[in-house]
């Protein structure tokens, strides 16, 4: 017989053991409460917060889309194209100039300040004080917005074409390079503008005819040829297929690929409260969303952008040099000067209101720099535009103030009139707005690149 020693009792102890429990002996009950009987009870349903997302939902707001796949390689190619200066006729400005990371994608000036000039921002001056005519717009969330530019010059047809102002000068070959909407043919206007990028003299695009586009997008296709990383950049991005048969559209498309990839923002409190989350907003934020939702602002502003994408008079002061209109020659009759049509005189698009907060100064030529102050704006309109006060405007703007203000008020939106909002109301609105920035939009200054291939100093 086999000695069985201690070992061995302990081992089949071991093994024994769970056999019996299994076999019916049982533990003794724990005198502990469970841990599900500890758990908190659920917060009770919020009834503002159901009647926010109700009213959200019938006026039309909803999440912003998911963006659209973007090959790294045209990122890269697009992100260095918008913020080289070789794309300007004198080599002096980018497209990013304008629309500056630091600055939430604007110049955070009223009027921006294109080619010839020195400085970045607030701090931009020209020596012969020119100016552009309008604001920059941000250039957030451009993969969801149907309209481009204040004055929607750049937009998508209901067959699925784009609109532009060069017509039929955008072949339907160059149209199909475009893999992101309008917003790929957003690069293909500023660099043939003489104010913003072309120039009027000292460079070989100022020589180009005004209406003959394709020779300025073939003269700066050239340039980008003279520099062999632009060529593999643009044969890497665009796999299968030679430098020497792509046009400007490749290049337009790259930038606004880059745009799409890079600026469309879609985490902010907003999104997270729609997404079920009452605790995303405070509750002045979630008051100031019922109070938008039920009054008159979400009439135009809704969608995913928080603008309608139409367009409308909102009575704002105008001034700078304006777009050749009325009899001074520096009124801007806004739309019409798209379409044609005379009721489209002082409409501009309705501004997106995501990351609104970072984006002053408001309206199509910057003339109010205070969200709040923008708000009360709406409140009796008229006589806010009439009350409009130059002092306020830098010096070389105040004699540009256009007196038109009783044509503005004859023409503006029937939907702002008698509109009056008391101060708890702006107040409120204003709180709400801030539940719309999304915080990777704060700080963008990663974006921009150390170089670019054309060795051009970048802005920064």
């Amino acid at each position: 017989m086999r000695r069985i020693t201690w070992k061995t009792c302990a081992a089949v102890a071991i093994l024994v053991a769970p056999l019996v429990n299994c076999a019916g002996d049982k533990p003794e009950a724990s005198t502990e409460p469970s841990a599900s009987r500890h758990a908190p009870p659920p917060p009770p349903p919020n009834p503002t917060a159901a009647l926010v997302r109700q009213l959200a939902a019938g006026r039309g707001v909803v999440a912003m889309p998911r963006r659209p796949y973007v090959r790294p390689a045209l990122v890269e190619l697009g992100r260095a194209l918008a913020f080289d200066k070789i794309l300007s006729g004198n080599r002096d400005i980018s497209c990013m100039t304008c629309h500056l990371p630091e600055y939430a994608t604007g110049d955070a000036r009223r009027l921006s300040i294109g080619q010839g000039a020195r400085g970045l921002g607030p701090d931009r001056v020209h020596p012969q004080g020119i100016n552009i005519p309008r604001n920059a717009p941000s250039a957030f969330n451009l993969a969801a917005m149907q309209h481009l530019f204040l004055d929607g010059r750049v937009e998508k047809l209901p067959h699925g074409g784009i609109s532009t102002p060069a017509g039929s000068q955008v072949t339907p070959r160059m149209q199909r390079v475009f893999e992101f909407g309008p917003a790929s043919a957003i690069g293909m206007f500023p660099v043939g503008n003489r104010d913003e990028m072309r120039a009027y003299q000292g460079n070989e695009l100022a020589a180009i005819d005004d209406a003959d586009n394709p020779a300025i997008w073939d003269a700066l296709m050239h340039r980008l040829g003279q520099i062999p990383e632009y060529r593999r950049m643009f044969e890497r991005a665009y796999p299968g297929q030679r430098f020497r048969d792509m046009t400007f559209a490749h290049a337009s498309n790259a930038i606004g690929g880059f745009l799409v990839h890079d600026l469309t923002f879609d985490d902010t409190p907003w999104d997270r409260f729609l997404a079920g989350k009452d605790n995303a907003l405070t509750p002045k934020q979630l008051a100031g969303a019922q109070t938008f939702m039920s009054i008159k602002c979400s009439l135009c502003h809704n969608g995913s952008t928080f603008s309608d994408e139409k367009f409308h008079n909102v009575a704002v002061a105008q001034f700078g040099p304006g777009k050749g209109n009325g009899p001074s020659l520096r009124d801007d009759f806004g739309r019409e000067n798209i379409t044609g049509d005379p009721t489209d005189r002082y409409r501009f698009r309705t501004s997106p209101l995501r990351n609104v907060e970072l984006t002053a100064p408001y309206g199509h030529d910057g003339a109010i720099t205070s969200l709040r102050d923008f708000i009360a704006h709406y409140s009796e309109s008229d006589k806010k535009l009439l009350a409009y006060d130059p002092m306020q405007l830098d010096p070389s703007l105040r004699a540009t103030l256009i007196p038109n203000s009783s044509d503005v008020i004859a023409q503006r939106d029937t939907i702002i009139i008698g509109v009056v909002l008391t101060d708890s109301i702006v107040n409120s609105l204003t709180d709400y707005m801030s539940a719309l920035t999304d915080d990777r939009a704060r700080n963008l200054r990663e974006l921009t690149p150390h170089h670019v291939p054309s060795g051009l100093r970048v802005d920064r």
